[in-house]
């Protein structure tokens, strides 16, 4: 008889929790609208902030339609531009970016990806997104409030945000903008909780924090620092709200408007500013990080190659969430800030660079002699290194002081903002959506629309943004809505109006993305359990779609890390995470 050590799990602890207890549902309300399932949630927050972000879409359509072609469309006032400024820029970072990686891709994947059944808490989890959607209806109100949405630029800067000149300062705009920034983070605080918990206490056995896939790393490290980083955001929320509501002054400085001395007195506008970077810059990489971990499990799983440097990604990751709480200051050197500290922002602007750097060179060296497959996720994980690192060299020049102050309110600013922020996370989205629809739908997408929304979105990016850093660099400034012609050149007028073309090519594309969605959960190709051969938990499931409780009635056993690919001696050219196969693991956990 064959000793107990013998079995494959022998060395594996047992489990530490009891098997989490699934609330089911009774009717179909229940099943489809108000689901505690995770899957459920998370298609709900994709599709509230898909909903959402083509607002925005439209909003920068009408912008660029008034830059390139100043002085054609009556309707865009100068007014009406800077709403648009603002509710383009604050649905953008706060509604579709954050929302889809934490809400999105944090609620499906991470109970797969770590082996539970759902999140920690269920309920809650339901109320993070009826709250995150109510907070969507509360922003979308603020367009047909009097006076229309606040134009106050999406950093919401005092004094100007609540006085009269400014559109909707005086009116419902800024109350109904501030009022659903605090609900939006009050639901995100509750999903959060669920992802921090999820992750340290709901892990299968064997799944080791160095056996988790980096996604899960990456959206794990985000939920922390939005959790510390978002606090900020809602008490300056809160208190301009006062500042607003009850005449106090938190930053509201002794003022004259139009003549007449207003109550205001004491206040000071760069304490916002404090509040506002403090949660700004951390926000940057709250959707980076999720888009590197992504990024990399996309990278590994379609060249069929182990990550490189798995260790050394998973510290990168910590420490450029750590170092990113020390950077804010460097939005506000136009502000004044004494020398040393304009120093040490500098500085600890470029040091941040250096663990965002590593992961590039393992991303690189990952590739390096590995057996690329020229999928669409892969095409859209390329595109991604290569934007972010264009991005990221502008970054440098932005971080030093000298050259800043003369760039900062230029269009260079919003080239290198939609490089890094824009531009590159939503690469990883798409990327991340082509790879992970198969499990989601137990189908594949098309793939000549896919190319075709590939190309035009990546080459039409480049089309919109690189010449805009040539336009930052000759002077014309941002948040203008028109420039004088004697102020532009002609090359950069025709300039313009490319940029806009470009923009609106760019758009309607993902039109065609959208279409691709929707034909495809009916007419796609069956996809089967694993269409990539992928070594991650999530495609091991027993039924594709997921069913509730994910795992049916025994939870699985993890035996090795995610990325065992090209495997030699191998039936198959990678090992399941699951599967109690010879142990090969290189450069990576034990």
């Amino acid at each position: 008889m064959a000793n107990a050590s013998d079995r494959p799990d022998a060395g594996i602890p047992p489990a530490e929790v009891p098997d989490l207890a699934l609330p089911h549902p009774h009717s179909w309300w229940a099943k489809y609208v108000f689901s505690q399932d995770a899957k459920y949630i998370a298609i709900q927050y994709a599709c509230t902030a898909t909903a959402i972000g083509l607002v925005a879409l439209v909003l920068s359509w009408l912008m660029r339609l008034q830059l390139g072609f100043p002085g054609i469309f009556d309707f865009i006032t100068p007014e009406a531009y800077y709403q648009y400024i603002t509710m383009h820029g604050m649905i953008m970072v706060i509604y579709l970016l954050t929302a889809l990686f934490l809400g999105g891709f944090g609620n499906y994947l991470i109970p797969l990806m770590v082996g539970a059944r759902d999140m920690v808490f269920p309920f809650v989890n339901m109320l993070s997104y009826w709250v995150y959607l109510l907070a969507v209806l509360v922003l979308v109100a603020s367009f047909f409030a009097p006076g229309g949405p606040t134009g106050a630029g999406w950093t919401l800067y005092p004094p100007q945000a609540i006085l009269s000149g400014t559109p909707g300062g005086q009116g419902a705009g800024i109350i109904l903008m501030l009022v659903s920034l605090i609900l939006f983070i009050i639901g995100f605080t509750m999903g959060g909780l669920n992802y921090v918990v999820t992750v340290l206490q709901a892990r299968t056995r064997g799944m080791t924090l160095m056996r988790m896939p980096l996604t899960v790393w990456g959206i794990f490290i985000a939920t922390v620092m939005a959790l510390l980083a978002f606090p900020a955001l809602f008490v300056a929320c809160v208190m301009m709200l006062f500042d607003r509501l009850l005449g106090t002054s938190f930053f509201m400085p002794a003022l004259v408007e139009m003549g007449q001395q207003l109550s205001y007195g004491g206040g000071s506008p760069i304490v916002f500013q404090h509040l506002f970077w403090f949660f700004g810059h951390p926000e940057v990489y709250i959707v980076a990080l999720p888009a590197f971990g992504i990024v990399s499990d996309l990278i590994s799983v379609h060249a069929r190659k182990n990550i490189f440097g798995y260790r050394m990604m998973v510290w990168a990751l910590v420490i450029i969430g750590a170092l990113s709480f020390i950077v804010w200051a460097h939005h506000m050197y136009v502000s004044g800030m004494h020398p040393y500290f304009g120093f040490f922002f500098a500085t600890t602007t470029l040091i941040i660079a250096v663990p965002t750097a590593i992961k590039v060179y393992n991303w690189v060296l990952t590739l390096w002699r590995a057996d690329i497959h020229l999928t669409l996720p892969m095409l859209f994980a390329l595109a991604f290194i290569v934007t972010f690192v264009n991005g990221g060299l502008t970054g440098l020049f932005l971080g030093n002081v000298v050259v800043d102050v003369p760039l900062s309110d230029t269009m260079f600013v919003v080239a290198h903002f939609h490089m890094v922020m824009g531009v590159a996370p939503i690469l990883v989205i798409f990327g991340a959506i082509y790879h992970w629809y198969p499990k989601v739908t137990g189908r594949m997408l098309n793939v000549g629309l896919g190319h075709i929304h590939f190309w035009v979105t990546f080459v039409g990016a480049y089309a919109i943004f690189f010449p805009m850093h040539y336009v930052g660099l000759v002077g014309v400034p941002r948040r203008y809505p028109e420039i004088e012609a004697t102020f532009i050149t002609t090359p950069i007028a025709g300039l313009n109006a490319f940029i806009s073309v470009a923009a609106l090519t760019v758009g309607a594309a993902q039109i065609l993305f959208l279409f691709n969605l929707f034909w495809s959960l009916r007419n796609g190709r069956e996809a089967g359990p694993n269409p990539w051969r992928a070594c991650s938990l999530e495609w091991q499931t027993p039924e594709t779609p997921p069913k509730h409780g994910n795992w049916g009635k025994e939870l699985p056993v993890v035996y090795r890390w995610a990325y065992d690919y090209s495997v030699p001696g191998a039936p198959e050219d990678f090992i399941a995470q699951n599967d109690p196969g010879p142990r090969v693991e290189r450069d990576g956990p034990p």
